[in-house]
């Protein structure tokens, strides 16, 4: 079966965040950078990939997905610190 992810993107001063979600991460990420994949992301500049998930049924990350998009801020980034604490930009 394949994966999806569910991820979160930021910019560098770390003060907006996107989430998505996808069935191949590094060509998503690619978009993104390359300003082609969400308008939001391009007018925000959001390109710092700072947290994911992998799931391997797409209901189950677009569930997570809806569900992440209705927390505040806040609770984004204590769930991002806790496997990033340092809000770094990650590799995938």
């Amino acid at each position: 079966m394949k994966s999806s992810f569910v991820y979160i993107l930021t910019n560098k001063y770390r003060t907006t965040f996107y989430v998505g979600i996808t069935a191949d991460l590094s060509r998503r990420l690619e978009e993104h950078y390359n300003e082609t994949a969400s308008k939001f992301t391009k007018k925000y500049n959001l390109k710092d990939l700072i947290y994911y998930e992998t799931f391997s049924d797409i209901e189950q990350a677009i569930s997570r997905e809806k569900q992440l998009n209705n927390w505040h801020k806040e609770w984004k980034l204590n769930l991002i610190r806790t496997i990033n604490p340092t809000l770094k930009t990650l590799e995938y």
